[in-house]
């Protein structure tokens, strides 16, 4: 599976500005499958990170909206940040720009030198400040999962899945999964993308397992998150200077070529 061309071409952050490229969502977690499938949602997800041109940064040209820029084409969904945005984002420990620093090798579409250097310093992204964004976001997948039926930004596949099952179980399967990786990156400072529970996974998102069933489990995994939390010893958050120093390093290495 490869990016077309006609896509990449849509943006400079895709080519001659992106440092750091690859899969997320269910390609990166194992759990992709094809829009020929009967029942199959999912997008093909790519995020990349970039350096835009010195006018981004001295002029008053800007990139994207905050700094970010989406592009959908077909299957495509693609998001690409700013290197500073994409920094902030991962030093507050959002779950999906996190992702972009564990994937398998194999799921990276391009590296630069400074996404190598990104990807070498990813420890200092590691802490305790990610239980927060970790638990926030499967909150918001649990209301989701309860209240978000037929909404504007489902498809007809979708709205047929929740009307069949009662429920949203691609909510539910989100839900799940982002409650264990939390915990697993607060007990052990890695973030497990791809997941080795991908099938257990796909069998709620399928709706095999029942809302009841569900709910019981988000029930036990946000209090193991809460203890894990309260038992961790990883540093409570990045160090500023330190993320600050690695944010000058990539935008000026992507400026001047490392000269």
């Amino acid at each position: 599976m490869s990016v077309p061309r006609d896509v990449l071409d849509k943006d400079k952050g895709l080519t001659d500005w992106c440092f750091l490229h690859g899969y997320r969502g269910s390609i990166a977690h194992g759990m992709y499958e094809p829009r020929d499938q009967p029942d199959s949602i999912d997008d093909k997800d790519t995020m990349a990170f970039c350096v835009p041109s010195i006018e981004h940064y001295y002029g008053l040209s800007e990139y994207g909206s905050r700094g970010t820029r989406e592009i959908k084409h077909g299957e495509w969904d693609i998001v690409i940040y700013e290197a500073r945005k994409a920094i902030r984002l991962l030093r507050g420990g959002n779950p999906n720009v996190l992702s972009m620093l564990w994937l398998e090798r194999n799921y990276y579409i391009e590296i630069q030198p400074e996404g190598q250097h990104l990807l070498d310093n990813r420890d200092l992204f590691v802490g305790r400040h990610v239980y927060k964004p970790f638990v926030g976001y499967a909150t918001q997948q649990l209301y989701k999962m309860e209240h978000g039926a037929y909404k504007g930004y489902m498809g007809d596949k979708r709205k047929a899945l929740v009307e069949k099952h009662g429920y949203d179980t691609k909510n539910a399967a989100h839900l799940i999964r982002l409650l264990r990786m939390g915990i697993e990156f607060l007990r052990d400072g890695e973030l497990n993308v791809m997941r080795h529970d991908a099938a257990e996974l796909l069998a709620i998102k399928h709706g095999e397992w029942s809302l009841e069933r569900v709910k019981a489990e988000a029930e036990r995994l946000f209090k193991r998150a809460e203890d894990v939390y309260d038992r961790s010893t990883l540093p409570v958050q990045p160090d500023r200077e330190r993320v600050e120093k690695l944010c000058v390093e990539i935008v000026d290495y992507s400026m001047t070529g490392g000269a």
